[in-house]
């Protein structure tokens, strides 16, 4: 029999548990070395119990988070037995628990007395990962080898002492050696925060009381959920989702979500997906479970706990050889925006019409760039990530889109940073950045917008940029009467030649010194019929720049 933990001590325990996550996460904001982790905030943390259930979770990329009990359930039985304290271990196997290879994960055991009781982990996206291209994403990937190095389960701090000959293996297949160290050992002191908060926990509260809390925190989310749940109409209901391309000739890649409500459960069933593609928007299996539990997180209260017991109503349905579940080997770099997104989205579209107060029209997709190059000023190799121009998030019942919110699966996590500290580390310059008129979708609660981008490449040698993203053809989904928002627009001008669209999916791009990028990014899908949208609520729009005086 479980201990009995009054409502007060439980709350506690819930929030001490949300702080911990946050405090391990500005630990790794202050201490990170790469531009896409101390500026973007490409990172997320949080707390899994042995069994790799998911504890808590701090507000950072949602799509993170989902997939990290599968992670530690594979850390957890490749070492079962051999776990001691003060042992590191580390994993970004996309086919064993990671999202994809860039998302390198650190581990650090918790133990209570001389028993294993909880997991800190830190989940990283790195700025590059080995492979055949730099910046971690390769299009042009027909199989995962070629994507980066692969770390199954492996343990690299031995009861405190690092396993020097591992580390060096690994430090040696990556292109920026010094950013990957600081920022490995970001991750590693952020974990060793959580470990030490709490084992704190566990001495002020004792060991019955914090396990029984625990356990009531997940219980009351779950029932929380299903609460929410129960009041939607029984019923099947069916959404589609589209992706433009997989770079290697296939074309209108569909996600299909057939969803069956009935009391407080829901299965989500993607069996009907596209058949896995030679292309790198695969999406492993972990990602594919995070990507279904974000689409519930979305739909359910804000405040509730985003942990197990919030998603035990949810079960889901796949068919291995399909895109949302592609056999071993297959490339998946790209799965964590595509599809990652396209599977939020065919859920959110099927739910709607049971939820339609809960449920958000569609965010921009991602259209990425990785340029590698030399730095005139320091003569030192860079590799930065193109984080600007951020696309439009959907409307909702709650109001319009936020204006360059960024994408779905992130909602918001992931930052551009600062403009003018972009400039000082990166010989790059931002000659024009704003939002982008009329390209939030019409709706009773309009599209956010996307942005317009005009980067000049300052470089005195030529650099060389990677592409990676989608949404040229499809934009984002409007919802219940909700129109579109505009998709994405890029292109190369460099003097002396023919300005040149950029695709979604391209390697090898050469940018000259003094060349422009120009990124016309899309915006949100709106919500709700447009004709319900007030003059002045239109009239606003125009007073924004979110729409022009002839598109308003």
């Amino acid at each position: 029999m479980s201990l009995a933990v009054d409502p007060i001590t439980v709350s506690v325990v819930q929030h001490r548990l949300r702080a911990i996550v946050e405090e391990m996460g500005e630990a790794m904001l202050r201490t990170s070395y790469s531009q896409i982790l101390n500026s973007s905030r490409d990172f997320s943390t949080a707390l899994c119990d042995p069994e790799g259930r998911l504890i808590a979770q701090a507000e950072h990329v949602p799509i993170h988070v989902g997939a990290l009990p599968f992670a530690a359930k594979a850390v957890h039985e490749f070492f079962k037995g051999t776990i001691r304290p003060g042992d590191v271990y580390l994993l970004n196997d996309p086919y064993r628990g990671g999202n994809h290879l860039p998302d390198l994960t650190a581990f650090v055991p918790v133990f209570d007395n001389d028993r294993l009781a909880f997991w800190a982990i830190n989940r990283s996206h790195q700025s590059d990962i080995g492979g055949a291209t730099h910046g971690a994403y390769n299009a042009s990937a027909t199989e995962i080898y070629q994507e980066g190095i692969r770390i199954p389960p492996l343990q690299l701090y031995e009861e405190g002492k690092r396993r020097e000959d591992v580390y060096e293996m690994i430090v040696l297949n990556v292109r920026h050696p010094r950013d990957f160290r600081g920022d490995l050992a970001a991750m590693i002191g952020s974990a060793r925060i959580g470990e030490r908060r709490l084992r704190q926990l566990l001495t002020e509260f004792g060991s019955a009381t914090t396990h029984a809390a625990v356990a009531a925190v997940l219980d009351n989310a779950e029932r929380l959920v299903r609460g929410i749940i129960a009041g939607w109409k029984d019923g099947t209901y069916a959404g589609e989702a589209f992706l433009d391309d997989d770079g290697h000739g296939a074309h209108d890649i569909h996600i299909r979500a057939r969803v069956t409500k009935e009391g407080s459960d829901l299965e989500i069933d993607l069996t009907d997906s596209h058949p896995q593609v030679t292309g790198f928007i695969n999406s492993s299996l972990a990602n594919t479970h995070s990507a279904a539990v974000v689409a519930l997180a979305y739909l359910i209260d804000p405040e509730i706990p985003k942990n197990d017991g919030a998603f035990r109503p949810l079960k889901l349905k796949l068919a291995e050889g399909t895109v949302v579940w592609p056999r071993p080997g297959a490339p998946v770099t790209l799965c964590t925006n595509h599809c990652g997104q396209e599977i939020i989205e065919a859920i959110i579209r099927a739910l709607a019409p049971a939820c339609p107060e809960r449920a958000m029209a569609g965010w921009g997709r991602r259209f990425r760039m990785a340029v590698q190059g030399i730095d005139p000023r320091t003569e030192k190799p860079f590799i930065w990530h193109l984080f600007q121009a951020r696309p439009g998030g959907g409307g909702s019942s709650a109001g319009d889109g936020w204006p360059g919110a960024g994408e779905w699966q992130a909602a918001g996590g992931i930052k551009f940073g600062s403009i003018e500290v972009q400039e000082v580390r990166f010989p790059l310059h931002f000659r024009r950045h704003e939002f982008r008129p009329d390209s939030g979708g019409e709706g009773r609660h309009r599209g956010g917008p996307g942005g317009e981008l005009e980067l000049v490449i300052e470089t005195a040698e030529p650099a060389v940029g990677n592409t990676a993203g989608d949404g040229v053809k499809y934009g984002a989904c409007g919802l219940l009467g909700g129109k579109d928002g505009k998709p994405h627009r890029y292109w190369l001008q460099s003097a002396g030649r023919p300005d040149r669209p950029l695709e979604t999916k391209e390697t090898g791009i050469v940018l000259r010194p003094g060349d422009v990028v120009h990124a016309h990014s899309g915006g949100g899908g709106g919500w709700g019929e447009p004709e319900l949208r007030t003059a002045g609520e239109r009239a606003r729009d125009v007073e924004l720049g979110f729409v022009s005086a002839e598109g308003g």
